[in-house]
């Protein structure tokens, strides 16, 4: 583990200067826009995408260089959904990442614009340079992100997640939401990454999809496990923000000794969906650990 610990610190570390790199820069007209992208983007968050696109990658052997633009363009779909979540129309949240959230530091009109901006960045990201030997593969991993971020992926999640303040859903319409609103995501800049490298074949992209729709499901239990158990410091963000908004969460609907349980049970089905990888699939096998056993 201490090994997979200095695998992260240098991806997280690495990236990061990726990122600083790709964002327009702060002194370059519109600024504000500009600094305000910057600071949603940059200095915080585990980068969970990103690495599972790292190690993604990895498996198919693909240029690190390349993954790096899918990564970013997962990461900036990612930081845009979090400005808008956080803004009064949303969540009305004031912490994100252990700072004032974007509409607070700046103002509401320019959180929507940074949001705005950040996905057409994501796409150019996918569009600017090579990322596959095959022009269709690329033009498939444009699509692959556009399906996953729009009604039918992250924003379709969200919007079910809006309507479902104050309601009781059962297990089945809770799994729906976050399949879209957290999970669609996740799957995507794993795929992302595996298309950055060797092709694998149509059932081998079926196993990564089901370990990243487990992962994705497991993300979003532990993160409503958290918000019920763990302090503002800790999380970085406000904490029991769903309990007091009225929000469906699996805790709220299993318990949280449940909610543990079945974790644990998308943990064990994550790895076995790794099996034929062998060890190719070592750093998504830390992962799906990591995301499970998390304390933030």
């Amino acid at each position: 583990m201490p090994e997979f610990q200095t695998w992260i610190a240098a991806h997280q570390q690495r990236f990061e200067e990726v990122l600083r790199g790709l964002l327009p820069s702060a002194d370059l007209a519109p600024q504000r826009l500009h600094a305000a992208m910057r600071y949603s983007v940059l200095d915080g968050g585990k980068r969970v995408r990103p690495l599972l696109a790292f190690a993604a990658g990895e498996l198919v052997g693909a240029d690190i260089a390349r993954v790096n633009y899918a990564a970013a363009a997962v990461e900036m779909i990612h930081a845009y959904s979090l400005v808008h979540d956080d803004m009064p129309c949303m969540d009305d949240d004031v912490l994100r990442r252990g700072k004032p959230t974007c509409h607070v530091e700046y103002d509401e009109a320019t959180a929507l614009l940074v949001g705005d901006a950040l996905q057409s960045l994501a796409f150019q990201m996918l569009s600017d340079v090579p990322l596959t030997a095959d022009p269709v593969r690329q033009l498939k991993m444009v699509k692959l992100l556009a399906v996953a971020s729009g009604s039918r992926g992250m924003a379709g999640g969200q919007a079910f997640d809006l309507a479902s303040v104050g309601k009781q859903l059962n297990l089945s319409e809770l799994e729906f939401m976050h399949i879209h609103k957290t999970g669609a995501l996740i799957r995507a800049a794993i795929l992302l990454g595996a298309y950055c490298g060797d092709a694998l074949s149509d059932a081998q992209i079926d196993k990564l999809d089901h370990y990243g729709k487990c992962v994705g499901l497991a993300f979003q239990v532990v993160d409503d496990v958290l918000d019920a158990e763990a302090d503002t410091a800790t999380l970085g963000k406000t904490a029991g923000k769903d309990a007091g908004n009225d929000k469906p969460t699996y805790v709220t609907l299993l318990g949280a000794v449940q909610a543990k349980k079945m974790a644990a049970e998308l943990h064990g089905d994550a790895l076995e969906s790794l099996a034929e990888f062998g060890d190719r699939a070592r750093r998504l096998r830390e992962l799906a650990d990591f995301i499970v056993m998390r304390k933030y």
